[in-house]
């Protein structure tokens, strides 16, 4: 399926700092099998998982071995291709690894590793150069929202990270509400609506029209099964980044199954 623009639906799970490579593993293997015994269609929706950097090969070795209707990428990388810079994973290296998406500025990246706005363009930059996508990770505090109104702070979040990308090069942006993540609380999908438009029109501005038409404005933030489809029937929602709940493979099955909530 696509959506009424011709986006393909796109869920995305982020496992954060959870699972070692065997786990991984277990993880993908059940998540693989719910989703065939299923009877999951490959081609309706596009999955992709986000393992820490020591579950990457694993993953790729299982996935490719198995054909698994399944992406993956990483979840950071570096602003800098190689060099003495300890600790640190170039774009270079998940290239060779396969992934096809990086998740960058997660709001946990920005708090606690104090990722500016900067930041986060450089290594937007870094992976476009590698030819990843770059899944870029916007979203507001309480405190923003209450400062500033519904949008303001996710604009201004994609206009810093898109800059200096060139028109036509494929990005991913991920609304995820700071105080929605791991709290229970869930954006309306009225306010993901209104928001997803926004950074649509963001978008826009930054890379022209087609650009902003094709891309695909993900929502994060204690997404289930039980509300997906409420945020799938917003014209401006492509798809989700799921937290806590990608851990379980029957929920976020649940959740990649959504066309079967909303009828479809």
């Amino acid at each position: 399926m696509t959506t009424d623009a011709g986006r393909r639906p796109f869920i995305a799970g982020n496992w954060k700092m959870n699972l070692d490579h065997l786990q991984g593993i277990a993880l993908v293997q059940k998540l693989a099998w719910t989703l065939k015994d299923a009877g999951f269609d490959r081609g309706s929706v596009e999955i992709a998982v986000f393992p820490p950097f020591t579950d990457i090969r694993s993953v790729q070795t299982l996935i490719d071995a198995d054909d698994h209707a399944l992406a993956y990428g990483a979840q950071d990388l570096s602003p800098h291709d190689s060099g003495a810079y300890t600790g640190d994973v170039s774009g270079q290296f998940l290239a060779a690894l396969g992934c096809t998406y990086v998740l960058i500025g997660h709001s946990e990246r920005r708090t606690g590793h104090g990722e500016t706005d900067e930041v986060v363009n450089a290594k937007v930059l870094a992976a476009v150069r590698h030819g990843l996508v770059p899944v870029i990770c916007v979203g507001e505090t309480e405190a923003e929202l209450e400062e500033h109104g519904t949008s303001a702070v996710p604009v201004a979040q994609t206009r810093a990270a898109l800059a200096g990308v060139a028109p036509g090069t494929p990005v991913v942006i991920a609304y995820e509400p700071v105080w929605a993540i791991g709290t229970g609380k869930v954006a309306t999908p009225e306010t993901a609506q209104q928001v997803g438009a926004a950074i649509r029109g963001a978008v826009q501005e930054v890379l022209g029209a087609d650009d902003a038409a094709a891309t695909r404005i993900l929502y994060g933030g204690s997404v289930k099964s039980g509300n997906i489809a409420g945020f799938m029937r917003q014209p401006d929602v492509d798809g989700a980044l799921v937290g806590g709940a990608s851990l379980d493979p029957a929920e976020f099955a649940g959740i990649a199954r959504f066309p079967q909530h909303l009828g479809v």
